[in-house]
């Protein structure tokens, strides 16, 4: 796996008993948080942010993930519980394979002071 494009994390926190499970995804770090939900079947993708590290939180689904940085190409499927971060200048694409209910976490947020959006297509 090129830690260039893709990074592994764990929540900071989480809690399970009898009445259900908590996860704490993080305490700081991050401007904007959105969750989302693509049917399988779906391609979002073919982008990259120069400023941004994006980070993705899998509820429940499965993905594959097409990456490419610097000439390297990359397939990675993350799935239910997987937690990691994109880095800027990796262009990344999702072919959603199953229903998938996700949470995106930017550190900078994609809007810019200048009004321009922090997304490139590749």
């Amino acid at each position: 796996m090129n830690k260039e494009m893709i990074e592994f994390i764990k929540p900071d926190f989480s809690f399970q008993d009898d009445r259900g499970e908590l996860v704490q995804l993080c305490r700081k770090g991050w401007k904007q948080i959105n969750v989302t939900f693509t049917k399988a079947g779906v391609f979002r993708g073919g982008h990259y942010h120069k400023n941004n590290k994006e980070a993705f939180y899998i509820i429940e689904g499965e993905i594959e993930i097409h990456l490419a940085k610097g000439g390297k190409e990359e397939n990675i499927t993350v799935k239910n519980g997987d937690f990691f971060i994109l880095k800027p200048y990796a262009v990344h694409s999702f072919n959603f394979k199953k229903d998938t209910l996700m949470v995106a976490l930017y550190d900078k947020g994609v809007e810019e002071a200048n009004g321009q959006k922090d997304i490139y297509a590749a």
